[in-house]
């Protein structure tokens, strides 16, 4: 597993260890030394770890592979989604601001790729 995206995504959740164990039903400690490389967790946690903080069980192994573009703007959209408190000169983004955000990177896309 790669420790680094563990540690981030459950910052970008804005979830302490803590919290993030309790969803997990591990300790705290386990949490710690996951995020450390010091222990791994098994198939069962990983799936559930990946189900908490709302990504892919390829994300938290930093299993990289070949992917459309789509695939990328779902994977930011994803993260804005994750990120507590986000603003946009200086005002919070809505949910609805962090779509049309989405939908504006996906004309953008289309465009570039030459299609509609």
């Amino acid at each position: 597993m790669k420790t680094e995206k563990l540690k981030q995504y459950r910052q970008e959740r804005g979830m302490t260890q803590a919290q993030l164990a309790k969803l997990l039903g591990v300790s705290t400690s386990a949490v710690g030394m996951y995020e450390q490389g010091r222990r791994e967790p098994d198939g069962g946690l990983l799936a559930r770890m990946a189900s908490v903080l709302r990504c892919s069980t390829d994300e938290l192994l930093g299993v990289e592979s070949p992917r459309e573009v789509n695939d990328v703007i779902d994977g930011f959209a994803r993260t804005l989604e994750r990120q507590p408190g986000l603003m946009f000169h200086g005002a919070p983004m809505t949910a609805s601001d962090r779509e049309k955000l989405v939908n504006a990177i996906r004309v953008a896309a289309a465009i570039s790729s030459g299609r509609k």
